[in-house]
C-alpha cells in the first residue's frame, strides 16, 4: 500500500469483538448512570484523561447516552455507543487513570451494552490494548476479525 498511497501512519491492528444477548455476562457494580454524552463531568473525563487514551476511546463520539461510574464524588468511568451502519453499536470506554483496575471502566461498559441490546443494536467492541479486550472478554465479547487504518498525508 505504501508505494500506492501516501500512507502517514497506521491506525492498528485492532481486535474486533461481538457479542450478543444469550453471550452478554453483565457486570454488576457500583451504580450506573446515564448522562447526555455533553455533561460536563463527562467532558472534564475527558479533557483529564492523556490525548491518546481519550482519542483510543471514541467517547467523544457516541450517539448513546453516556453510562458512568463515580468515585469520590468524579467520573471515574465512563462508556457509550455510537450509532453505526446495519444496527451495530460501536463501544466506547474510558476510565480516569487514578480508577484503573477497579472494574469500573466494565461496570460503565456493562451498562452500554444492555442499552445497546435492549435497543435491538449488534454490541461491537474493538480494541488494540490488552486491559481493553479482557474488560470485552469478560462482558462475553468473542474476538472475530481485526481492523487496520491508515492516514493519508496530504501533500
Amino acid at each position: 500500500l505504501a508505494r500506492l498511497l501516501p500512507i502517514g501512519d497506521m491506525i492498528g491492528p485492532a481486535a474486533l469483538a461481538y457479542v450478543d444477548a444469550d453471550g452478554f455476562r453483565p457486570r454488576p457494580g457500583p451504580e450506573t448512570v446515564a448522562v447526555d454524552a455533553t455533561a460536563p463531568a463527562l467532558q472534564r473525563l475527558l479533557a483529564e484523561a492523556a490525548a491518546s487514551d481519550a482519542a483510543e476511546s471514541g467517547l467523544a463520539e457516541i450517539t448513546s447516552p453516556a453510562f458512568v461510574v463515580r468515585a469520590a464524588g468524579e467520573v471515574a468511568a465512563a462508556a457509550g455507543y455510537a450509532d453505526w451502519p446495519g444496527g451495530v453499536a460501536h463501544l466506547s470506554v474510558l476510565t480516569a487513570a487514578r480508577a484503573r483496575g477497579r472494574g469500573l471502566g466494565a461496570v460503565a461498559s456493562s451498562a452500554a451494552v444492555t442499552h445497546a441490546l435492549a435497543a435491538g443494536k449488534l454490541p461491537q467492541w474493538r480494541a488494540r490494548v490488552e486491559a481493553s479486550r479482557r474488560i470485552a472478554r469478560g462482558l462475553g465479547f468473542h474476538e472475530l476479525g481485526a481492523q487496520v487504518g491508515f492516514r493519508l498525508t496530504t501533500g
